[in-house]
């Protein structure tokens, strides 16, 4: 954090902050003007990743913009995968042939444990900030055994290009759902373990608690999404009010803020929104378990050998009808939604991405007047900010 310029009168001063910062997540500036340790303004200077991934979709055939995807989010790059892909294949409609119900089971399984891998993250790197580095490497370690089961299904760990139009690349090998089952079981347990370090940690509690409280409305009014939304105590998921796939078979239960903190917070506080992310944990250790039992033993790809996926697997995809969707999925930081144009060609002749990450950012400067510097972290780790989401 540099000094750039100081008032007059010696009191307030203008700092930036980022965007090397190592708590902004991300390459995020905020210019923040402070009196003494109270903030007065704090304002996201964005822009510093913006690589045009939206112009780019414009020039690329649709089926080749999939691993661009991967570069909206790449802490959820399945779930961006998922995203494009969803929305594409209700734009195609007829023309494609429908994705195995074993594709579609894939889909939610390795949709959900990228959500574990991304909350892990997010939790992980909140206690982090707030200096409680041992819940990290807990965190980080369980991420990286999600990497491996991710890096033998497809050969990555990051970026994946792994959930395509018409289903997915590969099918499961041999030992992956026992692989995933044992991860499963024991992610459990150590998301209890997680939980006796920070969670009820009365210091970290208290560093969160009645910190950038947003209200229901407030999170509305705003357009925030996923669990900052939630957090708040609204009760919205895509997967269970407008369900794809086969989420409308696995009962999603949602969990919202609930003034976790108890006297010491309040509902829609930072402490809120770090238990919700928890308990999304659980609950997608759940779908995964829900996603393994309906899973069949069938193909994972559509295979239309007339035009679409070709039984050869080179992907030669149809081009699909002059027209227009909006399809939204529940990506980990809420609503990732695609916004597709075609004029009936083999490009798409707009492409427009709604991002969780890209409304949070916007309300920084709402949130913290008043806050002290110290509380900025915090409020950065509770939204749960990726920066691919906010320039694209």
């Amino acid at each position: 954090m540099t000094i750039e310029a100081e008032t007059l009168d010696g009191e307030r001063m203008t700092l930036s902050m980022g965007p090397h910062h190592p708590s902004t997540h991300g390459v995020l500036r905020l210019i923040v003007e402070t009196d003494g340790e109270v903030i007065s303004r704090a304002v996201p200077d964005i822009g510093y990743l913006h690589r045009a991934i939206e112009k780019i979709g414009e020039k690329l055939e649709w089926a080749q913009f999939v691993p661009y995807t991967d570069r909206v989010d790449y802490v959820c790059a399945m779930n961006a995968n998922l995203a494009f892909c969803v929305a594409a294949e209700q734009l195609m409609g007829s023309a494609l042939a429908p994705v195995p119900r074993r594709g579609e089971c894939i889909r939610v399984l390795v949709a959900e444990l990228n959500r574990i891998s991304s909350h892990l993250v997010a939790v992980g790197v909140s206690a982090m900030d707030l200096g409680a580095f041992t819940p990290f490497l807990h965190g980080l370690a369980q991420r990286e055994t999600v990497n491996d089961i991710f890096e033998r299904l497809c050969g990555q760990r990051l970026t994946y290009n792994y959930i395509t139009i018409g289903g997915v690349a590969f099918d499961l090998h041999p030992t992956a759902v026992a692989e995933i089952g044992t991860f499963l079981d024991e992610l459990s347990r150590e998301m209890k373990r997680f939980s006796q370090l920070i969670t009820v940690n009365p210091i970290f509690r208290d560093r969160c608690a009645k910190v950038a409280t947003i209200s229901a409305a407030e999170a509305i009014a705003w357009g925030l999404v996923g669990p900052n939304l939630r957090g708040s105590g609204v009760d919205f998921d895509l997967r269970r009010d407008e369900p794809y796939g086969i989420y409308g078979e696995l009962d999603v239960q949602v969990p919202v803020g609930r003034n976790y903190a108890g006297r010491h917070g309040a509902l829609g506080d930072s402490y809120d929104r770090f238990v919700v992310r928890l308990l999304e944990i659980q609950e997608s250790i759940r779908l995964c378990r829900k996603a393994l039992e309906l899973l069949p033993p069938a193909a994972a790809k559509a295979d239309d050998p007339v035009g679409g996926w070709q039984s050869d697997a080179s992907k030669v995809l149809r081009k699909p009808p002059a027209g227009e969707i909006y399809v939204r999925t529940e990506a980990p930081r809420g609503e990732m939604g695609y916004h597709l144009v075609s004029d009936g060609s083999k490009m798409p002749y707009r492409i427009k991405i709604r991002t969780g990450s890209f409304a949070a950012v916007g309300m920084l400067e709402y949130l913290c007047p008043g806050l002290f510097m110290a509380d900025i972290v915090t409020v950065i780790g509770s939204l749960d900010i990726v920066l691919p989401e906010v320039d694209r």
